[in-house]
């Protein structure tokens, strides 16, 4: 999950409909959190290259309008940054996220997911030179630490290190696409700009999947999560999300972000019985903490558009 700059007038609500906004925030966490939990039962059956494809295909119906609206907008410089950027948003962390599903917990990848905020702002320092404040600083350093405990832990006896790295190298793949959509981007409206870097990972995953379908057949179970990861997870909760910028401003909408790790251990603990271990809630505690840290210094210095599901993201 992603969070792409905003252009578009916010529109306050009224005051009689105000209780409107903590409900779809929540709601976009449970969703985006549900991701992991949907990559977790389906990641095995397709293998992470045909779920994402799936995932997209099915997901990025809900923006082609979007697109098809704006095209008149849409340059060749564009076309090459939907590219980039959507391996970078999409295709890339997709497939990390789906291939550590496969070997640890959902809970595993959505508490890495979190450090995109902090990836954020340390490739917008080193590669664009935007400055990092001290508490930015400290909360990088707290968030790397959290990533060093959770990649230790175990669950029923096996190592999670690989899709904790996984979800770490995903991660990283969102500050770069958050930055290079800023640098790059930042004069198509955000639903375009998603719409047309989803539609380029598409194309850049379709074929691979293809190469790579499973031959044996998959469960009816698996069908439905990748389903519901793509509808419910990518094109439906984009359209939630932008809906929820245009309403309350990018910086209060991006708050659900703090969510998606909740939901993500939540939604495995309940409905796979992945019991929660004291590494996931430690490094939990510490990435939150830390993205917390690093969201109120950046509120006061032009904040960076945030990302978590991609969302998910979600993943």
């Amino acid at each position: 999950m992603t969070v792409l700059p905003s252009t578009a007038p916010v529109v306050e609500a009224p005051a009689a409909r105000d209780w409107w906004t903590p409900a779809e925030l929540v709601m976009l966490g449970a969703i985006w959190g549900s991701s992991f939990l949907f990559m977790r039962i389906a990641a095995a059956d397709f293998g992470p290259v045909p779920l994402v494809a799936m995932r997209l295909l099915t997901g990025v119906g809900f923006l082609l309008p979007f697109l098809w609206r704006a095209r008149e907008r849409i340059t060749r410089r564009h076309l090459l940054w939907f590219v980039v950027v959507g391996a970078l948003n999409s295709a890339i962390p997709f497939t990390l996220f789906a291939w550590g599903a496969e070997r640890a917990p959902a809970g595993i990848g959505a508490i890495a997911n979190s450090m995109t905020v902090l990836f954020a702002a340390l490739v917008a320092f080193l590669v664009f030179g935007e400055r990092i404040g001290p508490r930015r600083a400290i909360a990088l350093v707290a968030g790397f630490v959290g990533v060093v405990i959770l990649a230790s832990g175990r669950t029923a006896g096996a190592n999670v290190m690989g899709a904790a790295i996984a979800g770490t190298a995903a991660s990283l793949c969102y500050g770069f696409a958050i930055n290079l959509t800023k640098h790059k981007l930042s004069d198509l409206p955000p639903v375009v700009g998603v719409a047309g870097t989803l539609s380029s990972g598409t194309l850049i995953a379709l074929p691979l999947a293809v190469a790579m379908w499973p031959s044996t057949p998959i469960p009816a179970k698996s069908w439905l999560a990748a389903t519901l990861l793509g509808v419910l997870c990518t094109g439906f909760a984009y359209w939630l999300f932008f809906r929820l910028i245009q309403r309350i401003g990018p910086s209060r909408a991006s708050t659900t972000t703090y969510l998606v790790p909740i939901f993500g251990v939540a939604w495995g603990w309940l409905l796979l019985g992945e019991q929660p271990t004291w590494t996931m809630v430690a490094s939990a505690a510490l990435i939150l903490g830390s993205v917390i840290l690093a969201q109120r210094e950046a509120q006061r210095n032009s904040p960076l558009p945030l990302a978590g599901e991609a969302a998910r993201k979600g993943g």
